[in-house]
C-alpha cells in the first residue's frame, strides 16, 4: 500500500422497495455521521436485504476507492452528479488507495477495528436499477473497479479522517486487482484457479467458484447476476 488510506465516508442502509416488482435492496445507503461501531457483520446500523449473497461474516464491510469516480464521470458524463462517494452501495469509501495497492488477505486498521480484505464484489443487476444504466454491473465487473471485501477480525470504532494502515500482508504474490480480474476471467489458467481455491484467505464462497474453474469444462453463466434474467 503506498500509503495510508484516508476515510471519507462512511454509509449504513436498510431494506427499501425501490423498484416496482422488484424484491427490496438496501443499496441506497445514506452517510453515518460520528464515530461508528464496527462489529463482526460490519458498519452498526448497516442491513442487507437478501442475506444469501449480501453481508454475512466474509461480505461484512465493502469498501470502494473514491479514487475510480473521477474515471467513472469521464467515462459516464450523464452520472456525473450521481458519482459520488457512497454513490455504489459501498460502506467505507477513500482516498489514497485502489484494488492495485493491495493484496488479498491484507490486514488493515479501520479506527481501532482491524479487518481483512477477503474477496472483490461480484456485481449484480441491482447496480444497473441503482444508476440507471443497465450496462453498469457489466462494466464494473469487465473494469475490475469493483471495490473489495472485509471480514472482521477484531470490532472497534471509527470515524471520518480516519487513516487506514497496513498491518500485516500474507499473501504478497496475489495483488487485489488480479485475484479480481481472475474471478471474472472466462480462460483462466486452470493452476490459477486451483492455486486461488486453496488460498485460505480467500472467503469460502471464491474459494468455491475457483475451484469449479479449475474444471477445463465448467462454463460460468453470469447473465442472472448481471441482468437478472
Amino acid at each position: 500500500m503506498r500509503s495510508p488510506a484516508t476515510i471519507i465516508g462512511l454509509f449504513s442502509g436498510k431494506p427499501e422497495h425501490l423498484w416496482p416488482g422488484k424484491a427490496p435492496s438496501a443499496i441506497r445507503k445514506k452517510p453515518v455521521s460520528g464515530p461508528v461501531r464496527i462489529g463482526a457483520d460490519g458498519v452498526a446500523g448497516d442491513v442487507q436485504a437478501d442475506r444469501t449473497v449480501h453481508g454475512g461474516k466474509e461480505k461484512a464491510i465493502h469498501h470502494y476507492a473514491a479514487d475510480h469516480l473521477e474515471t467513472w464521470r469521464a467515462e459516464l458524463p450523464d452520472l456525473t452528479g450521481l458519482l459520488q462517494p457512497g454513490c455504489f452501495g459501498e460502506n467505507i469509501s477513500t482516498s489514497g488507495v485502489t484494488e492495485r495497492d493491495l493484496c488479498l488477505g491484507d490486514v488493515l486498521t479501520l479506527g481501532t477495528a482491524k479487518v481483512q480484505i477477503c474477496q472483490g464484489r461480484q456485481p449484480c443487476w441491482k447496480l444497473n436499477l441503482h444508476v440507471g444504466d443497465g450496462r453498469m454491473a457489466a462494466r464494473f465487473q469487465k473494469t475490475g473497479r469493483t471495490g473489495w471485501y472485509y471480514r472482521v477480525l477484531e470490532g472497534g470504532v471509527t470515524k471520518v479522517g480516519d487513516q487506514m494502515d497496513l498491518l500485516l500482508r500474507p499473501n504478497p504474490q496475489w495483488p487485489l486487482d488480479v485475484v479480481i480480474d481472475a474471478r471474472f476471467d472466462t480462460s483462466l489458467l486452470t493452476q490459477t484457479a486451483q492455486d486461488l481455491s486453496e488460498l485460505t484467505e480467500l472467503s469460502e464462497s471464491w474459494r468455491r467458484s475457483f475451484a469449479q474453474k479449475a474444471n477445463p469444462s465448467y462454463q460460468e453463466d453470469t447473465s442472472r447476476r448481471l441482468q437478472g434474467t
